[in-house]
């Protein structure tokens, strides 16, 4: 396995090289100017110029690559071109909000999905079963930021239950989940609705393997033909789809930070796409990137502990 990970890890390098041949094109080519934009309309092309060369915007598109790649190699992401201040610290500043709310988001959705899923699986075609496909449905068709908007309006606005935006409290505490909370359901019940669908289709067709006919017949208690040697299994295709469904929960906090005033990576992101501050932009999605790679590595070394047939030696 130790094996695995680090040929798993070597295999991230070329991908992230590529990541940033597509970061570095996709700001190059973008259109407005920063320089124009941090001076305001009244400066002078002079001016602009001046700090067209100070930002080194004048050179072409493969020194300014070199020249950045040169700067991450050493951990230096850049200065940001509208606060002067370092990239990787406005990053650090703002990476544990967006961890927080990714990670309560997946864990809500795991205990939503999987519960479902197991429970409509085993009692099939009942009302609990046509219920969980009906919330699964309703989830799955509701956008995330139109979810957040209907949140806020009942348990913030009208009710008063949560606040309105922003985060506070220490982590884990009674103040913190109330900020978090709201932010977290509208992130993760989308992707619960696909879980559950496929943790139910997953388990329906495991509980119809010789093996649990098998241990039925050996007198095996129902629980632990259904927990022990069913859902195992089953949570193989699922283990795979939450890896999938990492890069999208990230996507997700970029929007539902905007619409919560999260103070989190993704608010930072849609500040610094509209203040046209790549340096920002660019430093952003390669953490982004990294994330997600070290999420589907976590991924595929959980299939062994979950199958000891698979074997990556």
């Amino acid at each position: 396995m130790l094996v695995y990970a680090i040929r798993r890890t070597l295999q991230m390098v070329p991908v992230l090289f590529g990541v940033t041949i597509v970061i570095s094109s996709i700001v190059y080519f973008a259109p407005g100017n920063p320089a124009r934009l941090a001076l305001g309309d009244g400066a002078s092309p002079e001016a602009v110029a001046q700090l067209e060369r100070e930002m080194g915007l004048d050179q072409p598109a493969h020194i300014r690559y070199v020249d950045w790649m040169l700067g991450v190699m050493q951990g230096d992401l850049g200065t940001s071109i509208q606060t002067g201040r370092p990239v990787a610290v406005m990053i650090l500043d703002r990476l544990g909000p967006t961890l927080e709310l990714a990670i309560v988001a997946m864990a809500l959705t795991l205990i939503i999905a999987l519960p479902l899923g197991v429970i409509s699986a085993v009692r099939q075609y009942s009302w609990v079963d046509n219920t969980s496909m009906l919330f699964a449905i309703f989830w799955l068709s509701m956008p995330s930021f139109w979810l957040g908007l209907v949140l806020i309006y009942l348990f913030a606005v009208r009710w008063q239950f949560f606040p309105v935006s922003g985060r506070g409290g220490i982590m884990l505490t009674l103040t913190w989940w109330s900020f978090i909370l709201l932010p977290a359901i509208a992130t993760g019940t989308r992707r619960a609705g696909l879980l559950t669908r496929l943790m139910r289709s997953s388990m329906l067709e495991i509980l119809n393997e010789d093996y649990i006919r098998t241990a039925r017949g050996k007198g095996i208690g129902s629980k632990a033909v259904i927990y022990t040697h069913g859902m195992k299994n089953a949570m193989i295709p699922v283990i795979t789809l939450i890896g999938l469904q990492v890069p999208l929960i990230f996507s997700g906090t970029v929007i539902i930070e905007v619409v919560f005033s999260w103070p989190g990576m993704g608010r930072l992101l849609v500040d610094a796409v509209l203040q046209r501050d790549y340096p920002v932009v660019q430093g952003t999605i390669l953490v982004y990137s990294v994330i997600v790679l070290i999420a589907n590595l976590a991924v595929d070394i959980a299939y062994s502990y979950l199958d000891p047939r698979i074997d990556y030696d």
